[in-house]
């Protein structure tokens, strides 16, 4: 996966690596010539007095090491150039995946961990890229240019190379089998405490309200020191690598001195030749170690790319069909529901079964039922938030899944149950619904949804929090109301969107609203009859079935569900006269 991962967003970055590569080239070749010409400085100018032979070398050294920083910093450079883009890009892909989700796939996934993946788990893979973009070729080169410059050094002592190298690479292998399980663990834990969070801060009037406080605490204390434990035990195995990779070079640089003692003891060896065979074992084990620090974010990086691919290969229930309809002359807003059933996925039953009525324009139909039968599930299939099982959704005798979904929506208001806004301004939130929308069609839409009254005291660019939060409900449903108002769509859907209205806005604003869309189609879930008894067709729905059609008055005499659902808010036929 992860692989795959960085194949396809590090492409447009191929340039940028080519130089990156070339400069860790030049750089890391740099590297490897110097300790040939201090073994040079030491057997031919030092040892020999040659002050000459000194002074030009280190004017070659000088030129070198002058190059090769030049060269390292330029890798450095352009690595994190590289790291940024691919970072910038793989999130972008990420939000504009997720964002064609349908309720589906957002409910199985969650809030939390789509927000984790898009932000913690891309940042550690980007930290691989920048970390692997500095080990690229540095690495592999040090490593197998400083085995050859050794041996041409001094190749009788290149089997402390042969027992070092493996006893260094076999401890890393064997601590990073163990931090695998707990990296992925851990990510797993940061989906929860991410979870537990989002609780918190969206329910903290509830958990005050039932002072739940201390048991908040102890919810959060737990994922706490569960990650916290995670972390602890991977980072021990993480610490461990460090350490164990010191005492390897530690204890080789010292049998080298010793056997390269010896033979320089005995004549078989210059002091030049030691210092550089040194220096090329260090550079040999330091290309090990970066080697290794790369392993270290490797299998956290490899979790991470799980996570991120498992979202990126999820495909949208809810798509565009290759050949999408439309209606000649533009949604006019005929609604028709043909046998239309419903299952949640891993559901043993359907949540709706059979459905089939019409709603048509200039016309008001309401939906009632008892929590759970059905409604807002009705609703979201009506505007193709999910996709029915069975039968068929038509909008104008085309089907929904027919249609281009950016085409769909645009001829609908939804006014969900849970007016939500977004932080911002009031004009920001409406222009949700008509980008292009002036001062005077603001307004116009806030009259409609009797939001006015309130926006006016501070105006469009009234403060609006994450949420609406400082908003009380029914203000936050009235310029939900007004978003959906502004676009004058075809069809309006409303899920119970005046519950938290009194009785005599709620009046005035399905007043103003009837005057204002006289030739759009209004869908309704409500709860009140007295909202019921002023539509056109009422539809009564009972444990995912239809049990009945046609107007308030005719239902109260033919509908015992209707007629009970009237009875429970002591309402009688004659409300049917607030006209």
């Amino acid at each position: 996966m992860l692989l795959a991962l960085l194949r396809q967003f590090i492409r447009p970055y191929r340039r940028l690596v080519m130089v990156l590569m070339g400069l860790q080239l030049i750089s890391t070749l740099a590297s490897l010539y110097l300790p040939t010409v201090n073994a040079a400085i030491i057997d031919n100018g030092i040892a020999k007095g040659d002050t000459a032979t000194i002074i030009r070398l280190g004017i070659v050294m000088l030129v070198v090491t002058g190059l090769q920083v030049l060269c390292a910093v330029g890798a450095v450079y352009f690595g994190s150039r590289t790291g940024t883009g691919f970072g910038r890009d793989l999130r972008a892909a990420m939000f504009e995946h997720v964002i064609t989700f349908s309720e589906r796939e957002t409910a199985r996934f969650g809030a939390a961990t789509l927000l984790t993946r898009s932000t913690n788990d891309v940042r550690q893979i980007v930290f691989l890229v920048q970390t692997t973009a500095t080990v690229l070729v540095t690495a592999p080169i040090m490593c197998i240019g400083g085995v050859i410059m050794a041996i041409h050094q001094e190749a009788a002592l290149t089997w402390l190379l042969l027992v070092s190298v493996p006893v260094l690479t076999g401890a890393n292998y064997l601590i990073m089998t163990r931090m695998l399980p707990l990296f992925r663990r851990m990510q797993s834990l940061i989906d929860g405490i991410n979870r537990v969070l989002r609780d918190q801060l969206s329910g903290v009037r509830v958990v005050r309200a039932f002072t739940r406080e201390n048991f908040e605490r102890e919810r959060f204390a737990r994922a706490n020191s569960e990650l916290s434990n995670t972390a602890l035990a991977s980072g021990n195995w993480q610490a461990l690598m460090l350490p164990v990779t010191t005492l390897t070079i530690n204890l080789s640089s010292v049998a080298l001195i010793w056997f390269g003692g010896l033979r320089i003891d005995k004549g078989q060896m210059q002091v030049g030749s030691l210092s550089a065979f040194l220096a090329y074992f260090a550079q040999i084990l330091m290309a090990v170690l970066m080697a290794t620090m790369t392993l270290v974010v490797l299998p956290r990086a490899s979790v991470c790319a799980d996570r991120i691919t498992e979202v990126l290969g999820t495909s949208a229930a809810v798509h565009n069909p290759a050949n999408p309809h439309y209606p000649p002359g533009g949604v006019t807003g005929l609604v028709r529901l043909d046998q239309v059933t419903f299952t949640y996925p891993g559901a043993e039953c359907p949540v709706l079964q059979d459905i089939s009525f019409t709603a048509r324009p200039g016309t008001t139909t309401a939906i009632v039922g008892s929590t759970g039968s059905g409604k807002s599930t009705l609703v979201s299939m009506i505007c193709r938030l999910y996709d029915a099982t069975d039968g068929t959704v038509f909008i104008d005798d085309v089907d929904v899944r027919d249609y281009d979904t950016e085409l769909l929506w645009a001829a609908i208001g939804l006014v969900p149950q849970r007016g939500f806004l977004f932080s911002g301004t009031v004009a920001d939130n409406l222009k949700y619904g008509k980008p292009d929308a002036t001062d005077e069609e603001m307004w116009e839409a806030l009259r409609i949804a009797a939001a006015d009254d309130f926006v006016r005291t501070h105006g469009l660019h009234m403060p609006v929090a994450q949420g609406g939060i400082n908003f009380s409900g029914g203000q936050r449903q009235r310029l939900a109301i007004a978003r959906a108002v502004i676009r004058r769509p075809a069809i309006y859907l409303f899920d119970d969107a005046f519950s938290a209205l009194d009785v005599h806005t709620d009046a005035t604003v399905r007043t103003a609203l009837r005057e204002h869309a006289s030739d759009a189609t209004i869908i309704v879930v409500t709860q009140r009859i007295r909202t019921a008894a002023q539509a056109d067709q009422v539809i009564v729905v009972d444990n995912g079935s239809i049990v009945g059609v046609g107007t308030h008055e005719s239902l109260l005499t033919d509908c015992t569900t209707y007629a009970e659902f009237a009875a429970s808010q002591a309402i009688t036929a004659d409300v049917g006269g607030i006209r």
